[in-house]
């Protein structure tokens, strides 16, 4: 029990809470854009089976819209293990750089833009066709 509080207590989080330092410079980049590329994929998924689904529905009255459906998360995949793969493989140093945020910051960005921008502009794209 002693080791577990020792442990804690020469965490750099634990630590600079209990100084009431600010922790921002723990923070993992690669942490966070794993967090960021799981809740994209949720979002784009989301937005994919009510956006897009429905507009092909309203068009095409056959497993078409489905068929589409999978595809298109299919293919948002790749993307976004690019986005986690220039992250994940930083060092536990780099990890933790505070220099990095702008660089974070971008990418994050540029992720968001596709998980909500793909389903929006695909939804307008099919309503235009169908």
């Amino acid at each position: 029990m002693n080791r577990a509080i020792e442990n804690r207590a020469e965490d750099p989080k634990v630590r600079a809470h209990t100084t009431g330092q600010q922790a921002e410079h723990a923070r993992d980049w690669r942490k966070s854009m794993s967090d960021n590329v799981a809740l994209a994929l949720i979002v784009y998924t989301g937005l994919q089976i009510f956006m897009t689904v429905n507009a092909l529905k309203a068009g095409v009255s056959s497993i078409l819209p489905y068929l589409a459906l999978v595809v298109l998360v299919a293919a948002i995949i790749p993307a976004c293990r690019w986005f986690e793969r220039r992250w994940i493989n930083l060092g536990d140093a780099d990890a933790h750089d505070p220099q990095l945020s702008g660089a974070f910051r971008r990418d994050q960005i540029a992720l968001w833009v596709l998980a909500i921008g793909l389903p929006v502009a695909m939804t307008a794209a099919f309503k235009a066709v169908f």
